[in-house]
């Protein structure tokens, strides 16, 4: 029997800045370019897509896509990150900074989210309404299913415990839905992504300057969604934020870093999925 994959291309963090950035939007073009000819099965693009939290920026990206013929459900996958959902001006406006309703930060941060996913919406579902996150996508290729499991790990911008808006975390209620017994059901028998923005492991080396920048990005529930993807059967977790290029291991799960578009646009990481689910990854220089 002739052995059947699926190859999955994923990069992160192009921080574009609208239509005047024009060399990295050529470069963008180039890199899809490369990875529609060499046959990818499906594209995932894991966040910080822009870096104003503009949705003028997010329709640049959008129809970029779709000059390239991949705006579609079955073709690309596509998260938010912290620049994506959070305006540091808006946040550190006086008012804003010195009113203490996080309830209202929190509804901002939700209507960010429910606006990306309304101009994403046929990336993100193919005929059901949009509802948020988490999200599960089942793609099936001949002998192989592959699944996606999004969950968003942006976290809304405080002064004290998120001073920069780059401190991720992923809400109670989204684990929630996806340790329930129709999540497993629904992803039996696939071979599981995980799709997050932030990362498991940044620095930790132990020296003080290092865990200060650590506290800033870090994904605070971390090994509550590492427990949840494990309960999922993920065989591989992808996400963004921390701009390296990585793949590592985090508690027994394997987790690959997309780097960072913005200072490397010509590499991507490539994950190739066979029938009897085994993998293997490696990063690719165009």
């Amino acid at each position: 029997m002739i052995e059947k994959t699926v190859k999955v291309a994923h990069f992160s963090d192009l921080h574009l800045s609208g239509g005047r950035d024009r060399s990295k939007i050529a470069a963008l073009e180039q890199l899809l370019e490369v990875i529609r000819g060499a046959r990818y099965d499906h594209i995932v693009v894991t966040g910080d897509i822009v870096d104003s939290a503009a949705p003028a920026d997010w329709m640049v990206f959008r129809d970029i896509l779709a000059r390239q013929g991949l705006y579609s459900w079955d073709k690309v996958t596509v998260i938010p990150g912290n620049h994506d959902l959070i305006n540091l001006e808006e946040e550190m406006r006086f008012y804003n900074a010195l009113n203490p309703d996080m309830a209202g930060r929190k509804r901002r941060l939700h209507r960010r989210i429910m606006r990306f996913c309304e101009v994403f919406r046929e990336l993100i579902t193919d005929s059901e309404p949009v509802t948020g996150f988490p999200f599960i996508k089942i793609l099936q290729y001949d002998r192989i299913a592959l699944s996606l499991v999004m969950v968003n790990t942006v976290y809304p911008w405080m002064p004290v415990e998120n001073p920069l808006g780059a401190r991720g975390y992923v809400s109670p209620g989204e684990l929630s839905a996806l340790q329930t017994q129709d999540a497993a059901a629904a992803l039996e028998g696939s071979f599981v992504i995980g799709v997050c923005h932030h990362a498991f492991r940044i620095y930790g080396t132990g020296f003080a300057i290092d865990e200060a920048f650590d506290w800033t990005m870090e994904l605070i529930n971390r090994q509550e969604l590492l427990q949840t993807m494990r309960g999922l059967q993920a065989g591989i977790v992808l996400h963004g934020h921390f701009h390296r290029f990585q793949a590592y291991t985090y508690g027994g799960v394997q987790i690959v870093n997309g780097g960072s578009f913005q200072y490397n646009p010509r590499r991507y990481s490539e994950i190739v999925i066979r029938d009897d689910h085994s993998f293997s990854q490696r990063f690719i220089d165009i």
